[in-house]
């Protein structure tokens, strides 16, 4: 199955995208496609057996939008170029229906009246003519769109005023169409330049990649572009200059700063067998790197097409706006025809003033409002979880997040660090906690385990750094025993001490304490004495407790899940204010703990970073991955949290709930806006008020209600306490 991303062009209102969506989606071979109105972007999956790119494109064209293919970067200057085309037919609308309206009490005068028809035509058929161009597509496929509405509406006004005009009546307003079609120019070009706004954390992402590379080839070094950087090939980076590619250094030392990716404002220090990752920035040396992922294999280019999956996905609530959208315009034109024969049929007020209130119901009416409504929300709140290092993989989950009530949150590597910290020791009599850390330490120096490793991390703290040992043993699963300073040391668990002569007993109790309270200890033997015991445990996280208590206050529940025995788990567990912890927890017992809570009725959210997440990851409401955790729990994540910080779950569901909340705004407004704006236009207020609305500032409002709703969406940014 193919998947490949379209850009757009052409389409008006929702009513468009979901003529594209239908045709595509009952095509043969065709497994989903999907239109993202706000963006213009289709997303096509396809069998390439059945059918290919060339047929797809074909069926979009013959809907009567353009197509073309080709990545987010070459989209954005098409946006731009879009937005630039929407404000030169503004300014020459414009500049033609001035003269218009300054004369339009003048119709008496001869001259005046040619001129204004001549303006109104040239506007007419050349900034209007798009909507001509959109409506007969739309007609012709069996559809109706904001194009036929506008299209309607100025050419009954011009039409008709071409008439009175030959006829030599009085009631000619040539200045209707032509404003309605200068208002209609000016509200896209606000709503193109909106749009842009809203995606300008991606761009922002995209200008980072640099577009040349120093490839080194027998020796010398060439410039190319950083398209044609093959993975294996050696480059070179001088400081000052950022990653061209994914790689490992092979040959130098230097700074790096990472803060694009992990957020970390400290540079971290790389040397020969680091990984770099593209578009992060060499501070200090001059480093030689071989690729390892370039193109669309960088970790760049895994973040942009996560974001641009996110921002084409449609979330469940756009589905209202959709079926909303599909009897819009049929609905506005039968009120539109019901406006006409109620007041000309039963009023004596005559036809000219029934035909301008049915023109301004035509044009008041927006169905755009409401195709917007969800997809610039959407574009916005993953706009700013990009900019807070929060990936969104797909638009739907900030809506789904924001009905989380119970989040099952993986002990190791998310609560806690991951891995053993020394937190307690205890002497025996006589000897000094200095030379007991020290010798610890050295017990473990040829020890991989992450206990003694741990040992030697906590004397290095100190500023102790043990000798050399001599004949060091290990026997698995029991200690290390070594020479050390001219005495005999033995580390490791009591059973391990006692099999060789080790009273333990004098620490006994201490020991116990520590066991309790579900802590890992390693004994301490010199020359056959206990010298201390030494308690180890998996650190919080510095974050751990006040997130869970933040996600609790926002009403959701936080059990924490283990593979650990019960003691160990519930000593954790007692650290923190959860709501509950599941203990003993196989790796495949974890999408069935996951199943059981859902079965209860609530909404679950799975936070984790390791393999053993990745099904409970898949299968809850939202899998949340940590981002310094395997690449398998990235894959299966909804969402990653580059930064690997708890606190970042309760910014993300912050987010969700805002998110969601704007789309509602959205979606109200647009409604409200029509539910008032149709009946004003229609005369409702000229009995008591005599107040009607003028078709082309009819036309003025349905332009900017569109602009209304994008505006609100980006207001998400400015919202405080979200990051």
């Amino acid at each position: 199955m193919i998947k490949k991303t379209y850009f757009i062009s052409g389409m008006s209102c929702v009513n468009c995208a979901a003529r594209i969506d239908k045709t595509l989606n009952e095509t043969a071979g065709i497994a989903k496609a999907s239109v993202n109105f706000a963006m213009g972007e289709l997303q096509v999956e396809y069998d390439e057996a059945r059918i290919g790119a060339t047929a797809i494109e074909r069926a979009v064209a013959g809907l009567g939008y353009g197509i073309r293919g080709g990545s987010r970067a070459e989209s954005m200057v098409e946006i731009q170029g879009e937005r630039r085309a929407q404000l030169f037919w503004f300014l020459f609308a414009l500049a033609l229906s001035l003269p218009i309206m300054a004369t339009m009490t003048l119709h008496g005068s001869l001259w005046i009246g040619w001129m204004n028809l001549l303006l109104a035509t040239i506007v007419q058929f050349s900034a209007g003519l798009t909507f001509y161009r959109g409506s007969w597509y739309a007609i012709k496929g069996g559809s109706a769109s904001m194009d036929v509405l506008v299209a309607l509406g100025t050419t009954a006004a011009y039409c008709y005023s071409g008439i009175a005009f030959f006829s030599g009546w009085h009631d000619v307003f040539f200045e209707t169409s032509a404003m309605l079609i200068t208002f209609i120019r000016l509200g896209k070009y606000l709503e193109a330049r909106a749009r842009g706004a809203a995606s300008r954390a991606l761009q922002k992402l995209l200008k980072l990649q640099p577009e040349q590379a120093r490839l080194l080839v027998d020796g010398s070094e060439r410039e190319v572009g950083v398209r044609e950087v093959k993975v294996g090939d050696l480059l070179l980076v001088r400081p000052g200059e950022s990653f061209p590619v994914d790689g490992e250094i092979v040959e130098g030392v230097s700074s790096v700063d990472e803060s694009l990716v992990t957020g970390e404002s400290l540079p971290i220090d790389k040397t020969a067998g680091a990984q770099v990752t593209g578009a992060t920035l060499n501070l200090t040396g001059v480093l030689k790197i071989r690729a390892t992922g370039v193109g669309e294999e960088t970790t760049l280019a895994r973040i942009v097409r996560m974001v641009e999956d996110a921002q084409s996905d449609k979330a469940p609530i756009q589905r209202f706006a959709d079926r909303v959208s599909a009897w819009f315009v049929p609905l506005v034109l039968l009120l539109a025809a019901a406006t006409f024969c109620g007041w000309y049929l039963l009023t004596a007020h005559g036809f000219v003033f029934a035909f301008r209130l049915a023109i301004a119901v035509v044009v008041i009416a927006c169905p755009c409002a409401m195709g917007l409504a969800t997809p610039t929300a959407i574009m916005v709140g993953s706009s700013i979880g990009l900019a807070g290092r929060i990936l969104v993989r797909r638009g739907s989950v900030l809506e789904h997040i924001s009905g989380i009530n119970l989040l099952l949150l993986d002990k190791t590597g998310t609560i806690t660090e991951g891995k053993p910290a020394l937190t307690a020791f205890r002497t025996a009599d006589g000897v000094a906690e200095d030379f007991f850390l020290e010798r610890l330490a050295a017990a473990g120096a040829f020890s991989s385990h992450p206990l003694a490793r741990a040992a030697a991390a906590a004397a290095g703290l100190r500023g102790i750094i043990p000798a050399e040992t001599e004949g060091g043993a290990e026997q698995s699963g029991g200690g290390t025993s070594c020479s050390y300073a001219g005495s005999r040391i033995m580390s490791g668990s009591r059973y391990f001490l006692e099999e060789s002569g080790v009273d333990c007993s004098p620490l006994a109790a201490e020991a116990g304490k520590f066991a309790r309270e579900g802590q890992s200890l390693v004994w301490l033997a010199v020359d056959g004495t206990v010298a201390g015991v030494a308690a180890f445990a998996d650190q919080l996280k510095e974050s751990s407790a006040a997130a869970i208590a933040a996600l609790r206050r926002m009403g959701v529940s936080c059990i924490m899940i283990s593979g650990d025995n019960r003691t160990v788990a519930a000593a954790v567990a007692a650290r923190l204010p959860l709501d509950g912890f599941e203990a003993e927890v196989l790796p495949e017992g974890k999408q069935l703990v996951v199943s059981d809570y859902q079965a209860k009725g609530y909404r679950v959210g799975m936070v984790g970073d390791g393999i053993n997440d990745a099904p409970a990851l898949a299968r809850a409401d939202v899998g949340i991955a940590i981002g310094s955790g395997t690449d398998v729990a990235k894959e299966t994540g909804d969402i990653i949290l580059v930064r690997d910080d708890l606190m970042d779950v309760v910014r993300v569901i912050r987010l969700g709930r805002a998110t969601l909340a704007k789309v509602k705004q959205n979606l109200f407004w647009a409604l409200f806006y029509n539910a008032v704006g149709i009946p004003v236009a229609a005369g409702a207020l000229y009995p008591a008020l005599g107040i009607t609305l003028q078709p082309e500032y009819a036309g003025l409002a349905m332009a900017l209600s569109s602009v209304s709703v994008v505006t609100n969406s980006l207001l998400l940014r400015k919202q405080k306490g979200l990051l």
